[in-house]
């Protein structure tokens, strides 16, 4: 029994090394450069696969009970230390659920399983996230960073998070949604952006590319405007939440108001809680409650009467004032003939 537990030996068979891209973690240790996310690699030194090992061995005849037990504890060993299923300090890890919430972080937590679904970083003091933070978690499908102290995200950040459908973003400080922002994230069924209050400004194709698009939640941000181009593209746009915005409804409102009416019997919307801040005749309107008669001044159009009467209104006042200059003329004339004769009699 002793000789079926050693250990098999092969001439030449020794450990293989190869480089695997692997997350830059705190706990490294590589002092080199640095280099770009995708480019990041880290060397680690792999034993001989199991089918490789035993593949090079002679046939010993009928397998033994015991080799078979240790052929499998090794290779669930060597299968654990590849599924890279080390569940981060301060978080909770079940079923490709990763709960780090609630924990007082200042960054994102390193090293995550490699198989994370659900990734829930709510309720910390997160105030940026790594570039490519994602690019090694292609299983992602909800992520939650909402309570945090986001100003911005790094360009590309979901670039291979292609699986991605449901991403919560609000209670931060998110001040602007560039074109880049969700860049390849074709997956994304679910985006909450609400209760930012320094968000100024959505980029006009933030959104494009984001066909599944159902739910979006703009609410309570700090928008006067947003442009139709950055919702018309979202065929499948189900919920739109965009109330308790200091919305400016002049001229440049008309495009969105008209494709919003045109949407709210298919488009579930807070019609209610959005209203207008200016200008002031229609402050506290609902947004809703415009129509097109509220943007007929932006639409005025002069017809051929009335460039004539614009026309004969000018001609009329020039030869008023050619009147008048000559009256006054006249006028200043006579005064001083007047005033010289005056003179001579007096001497």
């Amino acid at each position: 029994m002793t000789s079926l537990l050693r250990r098999p030996t092969l001439q030449g068979s020794k450990p293989r090394c190869r480089c695997l891209p692997v997350p830059l973690t705190l706990n490294s240790m590589d002092t080199t450069a640095p280099a770009p996310v995708d480019s990041i690699q880290h060397c680690r030194c792999q034993l001989p696969k199991m089918g490789d090992t035993w593949s090079q061995l002679p046939w010993p005849g009928p397998p033994q009970p015991a080799v078979l037990l240790v052929s499998l504890l090794l290779a669930a060993g060597v299968m654990h230390s590849d599924a890279g299923t080390s569940c981060p300090v301060l978080c909770t890890c079940h079923n490709q659920v990763v709960d780090c919430s609630s924990q007082r972080l200042f960054s994102v937590p390193p090293d995550l399983p490699m198989d994370t679904r659900n990734l829930s970083l709510a309720h910390n003091r997160i105030a940026t996230v790594p570039p490519g933070y994602l690019t090694c978690y292609m299983e992602l499908r909800v992520l939650d960073l909402h309570n945090n102290s986001l100003i911005e995200l790094p360009p590309g950040l979901f670039l291979h998070a292609k699986r991605l459908a449901h991403l919560d973003l609000s209670y931060n400080n998110l001040s602007h949604v560039p074109a880049d922002m969700f860049q390849e994230a074709h997956g994304l069924v679910h985006i909450d952006l609400s209760h930012n209050p320094w968000l100024r400004r959505v980029h006009p194709q933030a959104f494009q590319g984001l066909m599944q698009l159902r739910d979006l939640d703009l609410s309570y941000g700090g928008l006067a405007f947003l442009s139709l181009e950055a919702l018309e593209g979202l065929p499948g746009l189900v919920t739109l939440q965009i109330g308790g915005n200091p919305w400016v409804c002049g001229c440049t409102m008309e495009p969105l108001l008209k494709w919003l009416r045109n949407r709210i019997q298919r488009c579930t919307s807070d019609s209610q809680l959005a209203e207008c801040r200016g200008p002031p005749e229609v402050e506290g309107a609902p947004l809703f409650s415009l129509t097109e008669e509220s943007f007929k001044a932006c639409h005025l159009t002069l017809t051929l009467d009335d460039y004539l009467f614009i026309a004969f209104v000018g001609f009329v006042v020039s030869i008023a004032s050619v009147a008048t200059n000559f009256l006054l003329g006249i006028t200043a004339n006579c005064c001083h003939r007047w005033s010289k004769a005056s003179e001579e009699e007096e001497i």
